[in-house]
């Protein structure tokens, strides 16, 4: 059996992953894949995202630990196939960061101001896509994000060559007329259709708006649970529950969660 010891060298983090990987390790982790380990992935994203809009500080070292982990993981999984190794993960994202910021790091003629930064950034972007050959404005937006980032983030590729409304009052009348197409769509699929053309046009909104759709979306159900809550404990102070009670006294106590600040 292996002896290791909690570590701040990430070195002992690599060696943790090898050995529950290797022979006699962990079943569990010897049978994942690529394909397996992604929506893992994914999910401690955003338990780092929880952490940070709640504020909890203390949870927030372990999240981040368990989504590098994540990083080591797949890592671990290249390497045996013969792939590549954690110390390239290193040494690409050490190459690009490097590369990002030549006002930073040596180049002292290449000093720009943020707007300066980021027009540099979309260049240089555009310069890794067709080294990638991938030559569509839209060819490295993942298509694994969530659905509302990647649609503002697909916007945003697409007005950066001028393929854009030219100002936030001729979004809002698309979205009207998109959701005036939801009411009269004649079925289920082309409702869904136009439902997904209105929410395109809502991040679009959100974009021109500098509002990053999914923060507010995210805030927006933060809220109604806390005003959910609000319902359900006034309805137990009662004696009652959600399901026992009328809409419209549910209603009521829905009004009087905003009527005492309930955000």
């Amino acid at each position: 059996m292996t002896t290791l010891k909690p570590s701040r060298d990430i070195a002992t983090l690599v060696e943790i992953m090898r050995v529950l990987r290797a022979p006699g390790g962990c079943p569990w982790d010897r049978d994942q894949s690529f394909a397996t380990i992604a929506p893992y992935t994914i999910e401690e994203a955003y338990e780092v995202a929880s952490a940070i809009e709640e504020q909890d500080w203390t949870s927030l070292p372990g999240e981040l630990g368990d989504l590098l982990f994540q990083a080591v993981f797949h890592a671990q999984m290249a390497s045996e196939a013969g792939l590549f190794d954690f110390g390239d993960v290193i040494e690409a994202v050490t190459t690009k960061m490097i590369r990002r910021h030549p006002h930073v790091f040596g180049d002292e003629g290449a000093k720009h101001n943020a707007e300066d930064q980021k027009a540099y950034w979309e260049s240089l972007k555009a310069e890794e896509r067709k080294a990638k050959a991938q030559h569509g404005v839209l060819d490295d937006v993942p298509s694994a994000l969530p659905a509302l980032v990647r649609a503002e983030k697909l916007q945003k590729r697409a007005s950066s060559v001028g393929f854009d409304w030219n100002n936030a009052e001729h979004v809002l009348a698309k979205i009207a007329e998109e959701a005036r197409e939801v009411v009269e769509a004649p079925t289920q699929a082309d409702r869904a259709e136009e439902l997904g053309d209105l929410l395109f046009v809502v991040a679009n909104l959100a974009r021109h708006l500098k509002v990053d759709p999914e923060a507010a979306l995210r805030a927006a159900n933060a809220k109604f649970t806390r005003r959910f809550r609000h319902i359900e404990a006034s309805l137990a102070a009662k004696g009652s529950s959600p399901a026992a009670a009328t809409l419209e006294e549910m209603e009521a106590l829905w009004q009087d969660a905003k009527a005492k600040g309930i955000k």
